[in-house]
């Protein structure tokens, strides 16, 4: 499945619906075909990024802001499950900021709207019709949907987008240090009032925080950004712009 994103003929999908691919054919609603060239894909999100000719007489879809999305709130699926046809599913976001072990870079929307192989790279959509989520993996014993479907948030889309239309790759941030979480038993040595925060355990010599950080310092703000588990810092580190300076404490 795939999600036109602008005017001028950008597709999302899936990576690991194109990686192995050398040709890509685009059918429409309208029941045309047209060849698409891929721009790149990322393996650590599963996001590609396919391009065809414009397309005026198709509307492409928008991404919402996922950072907006709550939990319980009504979502719609769109794929192709098992090659059956185009389908629509409803259910509701069932949780945020699910980890799934497969990635250090993506805080997935988990949601009971069935999805089904066939579903990969289609839009998870909010109740505006706005992509909210790439549908991208399931949970499931038997092999189909069990109610445990899970979508990379639009914001994490947006990201990868611009890079790989900028770049046909993608690039991440490195601070050359080991972290883990500040667990209970360390806040209450260290006289903190929260186990909150990323306590670095080693600084790689000559990375970017050799001589800044040292093992035993702990973080709590990338940026703007809160750091509550040492997995909030990788990806805060993962998305900063290369080259630019990056406050943290």
């Amino acid at each position: 499945m795939r999600v036109l994103i602008s005017n001028d003929g950008y597709i999302l999908t899936n990576n690991h619906v194109v990686e192995n691919g050398n040709r890509f054919l685009i059918e429409f609603s309208d029941r045309s075909v047209v060849e698409a060239s891929l721009v790149g894909g990322d393996s650590e999100t599963d996001i590609a990024v396919l391009k065809v000719p414009a397309k005026p007489s198709i509307k492409p879809l928008s991404l919402a802001d996922s950072n907006q999305l709550r939990t319980g709130e009504t979502v719609i699926a769109i794929g192709n499950p098992y090659g059956v046809g185009q389908t629509v599913t409803t259910g509701i976001v069932s949780a945020k900021g699910r980890s799934l072990g497969n990635s250090n870079y993506v805080d997935y929307i988990q949601t009971d709207a069935p999805i089904n192989q066939g579903n990969s790279g289609g839009p998870l959509l909010n109740a505006a019709g706005q992509v909210i989520g790439i549908n991208t993996a399931i949970y499931s014993p038997s092999g189909g949907s069990v109610g445990i479907g899970f979508a990379v948030p639009s914001n994490t889309v947006k990201r990868i987008v611009g890079q790989l239309k900028k770049n046909g790759r993608v690039t991440r941030g490195y601070l050359g240090i080991g972290i883990q979480d500040v667990t209970p038993a360390i806040a209450s040595s260290m006289d903190l009032a929260k186990s909150e925060g990323a306590i670095v355990t080693a600084v790689s010599k000559g990375s970017p925080s050799f001589g800044k950080l040292k093992p035993g310092d702990i973080i709590t703000k990338f940026d703007s950004i809160p750091i509550r588990t040492a997995r909030d810092l990788s990806k805060a580190a993962a998305f900063a712009e290369i080259g630019e300076s990056t406050k943290y404490r």
